[in-house]
C-alpha cells in the first residue's frame, strides 16, 4: 500500500485554506486593472466601487426622508423639551437685555407686563415653531442631494482603508471562512483518497 496516499486529506486541506484565501484577497486585489495572458484581473470591490456606491445612494436617498425628520422634531414631545431653553432666554431678553439696550422703557414696563409679554411670545412661538421646521426642513431637502452625496463618498472611500477595517473587525470570521475552507479540502480528500483505496 502507497502510505502517501494518506497525505492526499492534508494538501486537500491546505489546497482549500490557500483558494480560500486568495478569495478573500481577491475582493480588494489588485486595485487596479491587470492584464495577464490577454485577460484582465481586477479586486471585486474595486472594480464595482462605483456600481456599489450608485447602488448604495439610491438605498439610502428612497429610505431617507426629510418629512419623517421633521415629522420627528415637531411631535408635541420634543418641542416640549426645547421650550424651556426659549423660554429662558425670552425671559433674559425681557428681563435683561430689553432694559439695558433701551432703558427709558424700564420706566413704563413693570414685572406684570414682562411676564404678559412673556406668555404672548411663548405662545406665539410654540404656534411659530413647527412652521419654521418644517419650512428649514424643505429648504434642506432642495439644497441636499443624500443620493449624490452618498455616491460621492462611497466612490471615493480608499479601498485600502476598506480592506483595512474588514480586517480590524472581522478578524476572526475571515480566520474562520480560511478554516472552513481548509475543513472542505480535508473532507474532499478524504472522500478522494477512499475512492483510491477502493478502486486500487
Amino acid at each position: 500500500m502507497n502510505y502517501w496516499l494518506f497525505f492526499i486529506p492534508v494538501i486537500s486541506a491546505f489546497i482549500g485554506w490557500v483558494i480560500t484565501r486568495l478569495a478573500i484577497k481577491m475582493l480588494f486585489h489588485p486595485r487596479n486593472p491587470k492584464k495577464i495572458l490577454g485577460i484582465t484581473f481586477q479586486g471585486i470591490f474595486p472594480k464595482k466601487q462605483p456600481e456599489f456606491a450608485a447602488k448604495l445612494g439610491k438605498l439610502v436617498n428612497d429610505e431617507f426622508s426629510f418629512g419623517d425628520i421633521e415629522q420627528k422634531i415637531t411631535q408635541p414631545g420634543n418641542l416640549n423639551e426645547v421650550m424651556p431653553m426659549i423660554e429662558k432666554h425670552v425671559d433674559d431678553f425681557l428681563q435683561t437685555r430689553l432694559t439695558k439696550e433701551m432703558p427709558f422703557l424700564s420706566m413704563f414696563i413693570g414685572n406684570k407686563t414682562i411676564a404678559t409679554l412673556k406668555k404672548t411670545f411663548m405662545e406665539e412661538i410654540r404656534v411659530l415653531l413647527p412652521e419654521v421646521i418644517s419650512q428649514f426642513a424643505g429648504n434642506l431637502k432642495k439644497q441636499l442631494d443624500p443620493e449624490q452625496m452618498i455616491t460621492q463618498k462611497v466612490a471615493g472611500f480608499p479601498p485600502d482603508k476598506l480592506e483595512k477595517l474588514l480586517n480590524q473587525h472581522l478578524s476572526g470570521e475571515l480566520r474562520l471562512a480560511k478554516l472552513f475552507g481548509a475543513l472542505i479540502g480535508f473532507i474532499i480528500g478524504v472522500i478522494q483518497l477512499i475512492i483510491t483505496l477502493l478502486m486500487a
